[in-house]
Order: structure tokens, then sequence, then C-alpha cells
């Protein structure tokens, strides 16, 4: 007899005489129902099932509760459920013109003096329209929050300069929030 590839599944070889053929298909169907069982790990309604990056073998997450967020883990080995999601930080000590790894980020504009927070056009970097970016200003410099190619990418906001406002003060924070393809509104503590 010999045996499958990927399961060790037994199956006749091409020069055997099946002489009971039921049995031989019992045998086959009994393999297959252990090997999907074992595929299908959970045991609980709601669990996520998932092959282990360490152990190499499945496993099952049981269903998380109320509020949880599903994540990988820092060893990025498995899945895990959260109450929450970090919120990441891009430190900057100059003019900064965000990418697309800023999204969902908070980025900290240290500077002395005066300095630009631009966001740059659809396309040169395509961020996905709902995306948001948090910029604070922990300098003494005011960050002027503003497009790098202003008549292609339009900023709107409640700013002094509609297209252009300002963070207030030291510790002012706003977001931006892309709203279309080169449209975002900025909200905030502006100027």
């Amino acid at each position: 007899m010999a045996n499958t590839t990927n399961y060790n599944w037994e199956t006749p070889d091409d020069t055997d005489l099946v002489k009971d053929g039921a049995a031989a298909i019992r045998t086959l169907g009994s393999s297959i129902d252990t090997t999907t069982k074992n595929l299908n790990p959970e045991t609980t309604t709601g669990a996520l099932a998932y092959r282990s990056a360490t152990a190499n073998v499945n496993t099952a997450l049981t269903i998380g509760t109320n509020g949880q967020l599903l994540r990988v883990n820092s060893g990025a080995t498995a899945p895990e459920w959260a109450l929450g999601v970090n919120l990441q930080l891009n430190a900057q000590t100059a003019t900064y013109t965000v990418v697309l790894g800023d999204a969902f980020k908070l980025v900290t504009m240290s500077v002395a003096g005066a300095n630009d927070f631009q966001i740059p056009t659809n396309a040169s970097v395509a961020f996905p329209v709902g995306t948001v970016i948090n910029v604070i200003q922990i300098g003494a410099g005011q960050t002027t929050i503003k497009a790098v190619t202003s008549g292609t990418t339009t900023i709107a906001s409640t700013g002094a300069s509609a297209i252009a406002p300002k963070l207030r003060a030291q510790y002012s924070a706003a977001s931006c929030i892309k709203v279309a393809t080169d449209t975002w509104y900025v909200v905030g503590d502006i100027a």
C-alpha cells in the first residue's frame, strides 16, 4: 500500500488487487475525517483557528470579549485579543512631509522655529480615504499644516487660513482626515 504525500493517507498501489473496495474506501474516509478534524481545532463556537508559527500546529484562539480587538502578539507569532491599539508615534524635528506609514499615527513636531507639516498629493502618496493622521506641536515653533501642492491637494479647516491652518500653541494637536482623493479635513486645536 502507498501513502499520500501530505497527510500519509493509505491508498492502494497501482499494482494492488483491491479485494474489498468498501473497506478500502472506509479506511481512506476515516483518514480524511481525522485529518480534517485536526485542521479544525476549535471546540467553542466563535473560536478562531490558525496555524501556529512557532509550533507549526493548528491552534484555536477562543472568542474575545466585548470591546477587544484582534492583533498579532509582540513576537509576531500568534493572534491575541487586546483592549485597544497603542497609538504609535513618529517624532520629527524639522518640517515634515507625511508618508504612508504615518496613517493612524501621532506625528510629534519638536521644532524650535516655525515649521510645516505637509500633506502630499494622492499621486505621490495614495492614502486610503478614511485615513487619519494626528499631529502635535511639542516644540516652541508653530506648526502649519499645509498641502505640498496647493491646488491639487485641498485642505479644509476652521483655521484663520482654512487651507493652511496652524496649531494654536505648544502642545496643540489636530487630526488630518482624508475624505476624498485629494481632500483632507483638519480638526483640532488650530488657529
